[in-house]
């Protein structure tokens, strides 16, 4: 009898079964991990930097020719509308050209010598050499880019990586990794894992491995952490609450798109979606009406439909966790201004909240789910204080045409990064991105990643004639 066992996935839209694949157990952990290390424990194994170059930019070709399938199953398998799961596929192919680029950026520096008696007569100098073996543990919410962030830097980095996807989702991550294969990258540099927590645990918890990059709840990540092996370092991104301050002489004809886009985008399951509004209690009525008004437009339902703006929640269970933390929230003073029900086991309406109590869990919690809470204030440093008072510091914003303004809460706001006049999920993937406090450690963006899977060697040279 066949003790194999396998993960059914489904459309998170309609449930409809999309594909059944067999799970990894212990056995393939423990086969992966030898791969791996013995490619990195062999310098002759070692794919070159011009090499590496190469493959990628087969990647990149191939990805663009097949952009339309990629679109289509991560859509499908994902959630996201159609129309955001293509952007996100060229940014994925965007993203492969950056790595690309800057495998060349991957350098030391010269160290000074001479400044004192016993260091005359030596040249010292760093170069980068890769970390090791990553592990790479990926979120649900974008099923392409961040495998792409994930592996392809740390292929670019020179480290062999073994990838388990969400559970949800893989099998976006299984057809790309089909790619890396056709243009040339060696399977056994980047092996991709479908398997359960407890294999997963396996994995990251090995001394073999050199570093985590972990994208997913603050519960696991901080877990996994406490788990890990002495010396492996790790990056975790976790979710926020993204606070946003809107000042009385903010544009109200920019903003109001912008937060709507950011809040609502992928049915605001993204870790710095736009959730709770703190605005001046001059505007911040109209701002919500506003919002109310154009997010009750928005086209929710089937994200293979091309003119759906709002698609499903990942599961019928995180719906049911929206209903109860709208419901929570309204019956305790909250006034919901539109949506607030379910339209199906799977979709919910696109939500603006009034001024919820600050101890109601959508207030609390990163909500993950379609809802925007707007809450007037008198005091701007009030309005601060309360938006730093959470345990979450991601991605923050100001709307306002007063530069003193905007530096001044840029620099009162907990967060790694602050946008002036444009909503809290803007990202390049070329820029730093990372959650401090309880949202994350470390630092993502194609570049900073690649140099965090590097590490330092220093070579100091040591002649008469120096």
């Amino acid at each position: 009898m066949s003790t194999t066992q396998t993960l059914k996935v489904y459309s998170p839209f309609d449930q409809s079964f999309l594909d059944e694949i067999t799970l990894s157990g212990k056995k393939d952990v423990e086969k992966a991990l030898r791969k791996a290390t013995a490619l990195f424990g062999d310098r002759a194994k070692w794919i070159p930097p011009h090499e590496r170059i190469e493959i990628l930019e087969k990647v990149g070709a191939i990805m663009r020719d097949e952009m339309e399938e990629l679109t289509q199953t991560a859509t499908a398998e994902g959630g996201k509308p159609y129309q955001d799961s293509k952007v996100e596929v060229i940014r994925a192919i965007n993203g492969v050209k950056i790595a690309a680029e800057e495998i060349g950026r991957l350098t030391g520096e010269q160290i000074p010598m001479g400044l004192t008696k016993a260091s005359v007569n030596r040249i010292a100098f760093t170069t980068r050499e890769p970390i090791g073996v990553v592990a790479a543990i990926s979120a649900f919410n974008h099923p392409l880019n961040l495998i792409v962030h994930q592996t392809v830097t740390a292929f670019a980095a020179g480290c062999p990586v073994i990838v388990k996807p969400a559970s949800t989702t893989p099998l976006t991550c299984l057809a790309f990794a089909e790619i890396l294969y056709k243009a040339g990258v060696p399977r056994d540099w980047v092996q991709v894992l479908v398997m359960d927590n407890e294999s997963s645990e396996l994995l990251v918890t090995d001394k073999r491995i050199n570093y985590l990059s972990f994208i997913g709840s603050a519960k696991v990540g901080w877990y996994l952490k406490s788990k890990l092996a002495p010396g492996t370092r790790c990056a975790l991104e976790h979710g926020g609450a993204a606070p946003v301050i809107v000042e009385p002489d903010a544009d109200f004809k920019e903003m109001v798109p912008s937060l709507v886009k950011g809040g609502f985008y992928h049915a605001g399951q993204v870790c710095v979606s736009v959730q709770k509004i703190f605005a001046h209690e001059s505007i911040a009525r109209q701002l919500a009406n506003e919002m109310a008004e154009m997010a009750s437009q928005l086209l929710t339902g089937d994200p293979l439909d091309k003119n759906t703006e709002v698609g499903p929640l990942i599961s019928p269970k995180e719906v049911d966790r929206v209903e109860e933390w709208v419901r929570e929230a309204k019956n305790n003073g909250g006034e919901v201004l539109c949506g607030g029900k379910r339209i199906s086991a799977t979709c919910y309406e696109p939500t603006v909240l009034w001024n919820p109590p600050q101890d109601a869990k959508v207030s609390k919690e990163e909500i993950f789910g379609p809802v925007v809470c707007i809450y007037p204030y008198q005091d701007r440093n009030k309005a601060i204080a309360e938006a730093n008072s959470l345990d979450y510091h991601f991605q923050a914003a100001v709307f306002t045409k007063d530069l003193d303004i905007a530096f001044d809460t840029v620099q009162k706001l907990n967060a790694t990064a602050v946008m002036v006049n444009d909503h809290t999920a803007f990202r390049v993937d070329w820029m730093p991105f990372g959650g401090r406090d309880a949202s994350g450690e470390g630092l993502g963006g194609i570049p900073y990643s690649m140099k965090e899977m590097t590490r330092e060697k220093l070579m100091v040279v040591k002649s008469k004639y120096l």
